[in-house]
């Protein structure tokens, strides 16, 4: 221990003779481990953020889509395929046991106009369990009544980013919005969700019961859906419940098993999944890019210390003349190659939570720096000096006593 002590005062004082020299030889290793640490937060970021905009569309939630089928030989037209009904979200929610609730929606875009402002935006045609099923909450107001959706009234519920656009800070409730020829009276305002994970502004949308929507908006077969959405009871139902849904839909649009469906189910899991994937082989090329930053650095090591065998040849001749053997030269070189390596890591970990901070204030992400990252970075640092040390090292200490006193 005396010996690796005494070796690292002798490598501090070394690396402090030559400062330029020791910061240009380490910048491989310190861009490297920065660049190690980054990743590893922004990789934290990016899961918390998909985790937290996926369960911001709702608990659980499955994804029911009509799809065209294959009719002699070619595919069939949209209008053909367009089999997704009130019912159908009906039946799902009466018979499939994993499924607790189903909320049927349409949509289109359109222009609506409130006094002198106007706005582009989302009009949906849903029902009372889209609130529940979406996990949305209002701000202002509060939800149509079931007698609304009988009488197929001309209510609406704002998203916030509509209300902003069209009331300015007022909560626009009891005020009415066309939308194409038709008045609609507000009667509440969702609280905010923002971005979901594919880009969507979930506050930019109007909301009605469907059968106005249906009547009014974007007149449609009786009875006829975009899209069923539906919660599953529990994390650990939702495969179970797409079994169900699949069983259900293929009885009730007479489609046998070897058949292929009018329909399309997507979970909230396949959707993590892909973008998870996709942000995988990102952060998998930024890490080859630090690796390689690291190989750089390590080899810059390696050169700086085979120059500083051959400056100090002489040292190494008068310790051996005094009794220094082959391991006390080995260690002397490889603790100081470690700790070189070692200092560029430090500095890089600092480089790189200084860049975390900034990222995470300007994303507004949650970047966490795991404990055994820091480890890591600090491990890895010190093995590159290892193996880039051992050669300069191995070569200073089989130097011959008597020809390292010769050399000038």
């Amino acid at each position: 221990m005396r010996s690796i002590l005494a070796a690292v005062r002798l490598a501090l004082r070394a690396i402090l003779r030559s400062k330029l020299r020791a910061s240009l030889t380490v910048l491989g290793i310190l861009i490297g481990v920065a660049a190690v640490v980054v990743v590893v937060a922004l990789g934290t970021g990016v899961r918390n953020r998909i985790g937290g905009e996926i369960s911001s569309l709702g608990a659980n939630l499955i994804y029911i889509w009509p799809q065209a089928t294959q009719v002699s030989g070619a595919k069939g037209s949209a209008k053909d395929s367009g089999r997704l009904t009130e019912a159908d979200g009906m039946a799902l929610g009466k018979e499939a046991t994993s499924i607790a609730l189903v909320a049927p929606f349409s949509s289109t875009s359109m222009q609506v106009v409130a006094g002198d402002k106007n706005w582009a935006t989302s009009v949906m045609g849903v029902t009372r369990s889209y609130w529940e099923v979406r996990a949305f909450e209002f701000s202002k107001g509060q939800s149509w009544t079931e007698a609304d959706e009988q009488l197929k009234t001309k209510v609406i519920v704002l998203g916030d980013t509509v209300r902003e656009n069209l009331f300015g800070s007022g909560d626009g409730i009891g005020e009415y919005v066309r939308i194409g020829k038709y008045p609609f009276r507000v009667i509440a305002v969702l609280a905010k969700k923002g971005q979901s994970p594919f880009g969507e502004d979930q506050d930019d949308r109007i909301l009605m019961p469907m059968g106005s929507f249906r009547s009014r908006i974007l007149p449609t077969a009786p009875g006829r859906v975009q899209q069923l959405m539906a919660s599953a009871t529990d994390t650990l139902t939702v495969d179970r419940a797409v079994g169900q849904i699949e069983q259900i839909l293929r009885q009730r649009h007479h489609i046998g098993p070897d058949e292929e469906p009018d329909f399309v189910i997507r979970t909230q899991a396949e959707f993590r999944k892909s973008q998870e994937q996709i942000f995988d082989t990102l952060q998998a090329l930024l890490a080859s890019v630090a690796a390689v930053s690291l190989l750089v650095g390590g080899i810059g090591v390696m050169n700086i210390m085979l120059v500083s065998v051959t400056e100090r040849t002489r040292e190494i001749g008068i310790r051996m003349a005094i009794g220094a053997g082959e391991a006390d030269i080995m260690v002397q070189f490889l603790v100081e190659a470690v700790t070189l390596s070692v200092l560029g890591g430090v500095v890089g970990l600092a480089f790189g939570v200084a860049i975390i901070a900034v990222l995470s204030r300007a994303l507004e992400w949650s970047m966490e720096l795991p404990l055994q990252a820091v480890v890591a970075a600090v491990g890895t640092s010190g093995a590159i000096g290892i193996v880039f040390g051992f050669f300069p090292a191995r070569r200073a200490a089989r130097l011959d006593p008597i020809d390292a006193l010769r050399h000038e």
